[in-house]
This record gives C-alpha cells, structure tokens and sequence, in this order.
C-alpha cells in the first residue's frame, strides 16, 4: 500500500482575481511566498518523493514548502479550460448561453469549449498515479486534484462534492495495485516552520 498526498499551489494574481487558470502559467503572487514560507510539510512526509505540475505556481509551492526541487510530472497539470482561461466563473455563469455549469452538475464527461473533461483528466493522471512505488507527495492544482478524490469518495461530480480542496493540507488517498481510497487521517496539515 502506497501513501498519495496532494497539495494545492498557492495563491496566484488570478486566484485572487477568480480567473479560471487552468494551463495558463501564472506565477505565484509575492504574499503566496511569503505565506508559504511559514510551512514545512508534516511529519512523517519530510522524505516522501516530491513530484509537482509543470506549471510554475505548482513547481515554487512545492520548492518552498519542501525545501528541495520536485520532480516535474506533465500527468499532474491542471485541467485545461480551453476557450474559458482567463474569464471569471461568475460572468460565464451569468450568460446562459456559455454552456458553463457549476461542478455539482458536471458528470464525468463535461468539458468547456476547447478544454479537457474531468473523464480526460483521470485518464493522463490515472497511469502516473497507479505505478507510483512509494509513499508521494504531488503538488498540483484543484481540479487535478478533484479528479483523484473524485475516484476514491467515488463520487460521479453530480451533487455535492464529499470533500473541499484548501490550501495548505496534504489530501491523503491510499493505492493497492489499481484501487484507490481515502487514506485515514484523510487530509493532513502543513505545520508552521519552526514547530
């Protein structure tokens, strides 16, 4: 059995905005380091391997939590929005003919124009993730990230969501073989540095 914790990045200049994100490459903004430079990862995952997204807010988060370079894994980058990055949720919300739904009522096989469903997700992580040798920390994105609890609550993206991706917490899920599940602690605090 193998121990799989994700991390979300940091705040972004678009975080803070509510611009979907998604591959555009937003740098970290100025209070996201120094905000996460008050962690250090948590007990018991100090040595665990470190891989991290392509994108930039992933790699910095994970060099300045962990203290060392992580592996850069393309499989962990965030879900493409296609025609949507950049825009805010609110305003495609607000126009009923964008086609934008909230994640309640996505299903597995939603997609935004140009963009990737979370069914396409699953299947460039899912490889990656099942041949995993050893306890592993990934620092990625939310809606990576949704895609892994998603398997392990077994939730289908229809309803409300059995869990919230926050920063600063590892989400722990447990892999045997091809099987995933909710690992017990679930999610797992950063602790402050000097603690």
């Amino acid at each position: 059995m193998i121990r799989f914790s994700m991390m979300r990045h940091g705040h972004t200049a678009w975080n803070r905005a509510h611009q979907i994100q998604g591959r555009t490459d937003i740098p970290l903004d100025d209070q996201a380091r120094k905000d996460l430079s008050g962690f250090a990862l948590p007990e018991g995952w100090e040595e665990a391997d470190l891989y991290a997204s392509p994108l930039s807010r992933a790699r910095e988060t994970a060099k300045i939590v962990a203290g060392r370079d992580p592996h850069v894994v393309d499989a962990l980058i965030e879900m493409d929005w296609g025609k949507w990055e950049g825009k805010k949720g609110v305003d495609l919300k607000a126009d009923p003919n964008s086609g934008f739904r909230d994640i309640e009522a996505w299903g597995w096989d939603y997609r935004p124009p140009a963009g990737e469903s979370p069914r396409e997700v699953w299947a460039r992580v899912a490889p990656w993730l099942f041949g995993l040798q050893s306890d592993t920390i990934a620092v990625c994105h939310i809606g990576t990230m949704r895609m892994v609890l998603a398997k392990a609550y077994g939730w289908d993206f229809m309803g409300p969501a059995p869990f919230a991706v926050k920063r600063n917490r590892l989400f722990v899920v447990e892999i045997q073989g091809h099987e995933i599940k909710i690992a017990d602690p679930s999610i797992v605090r950063l602790k402050g540095r000097g603690s």
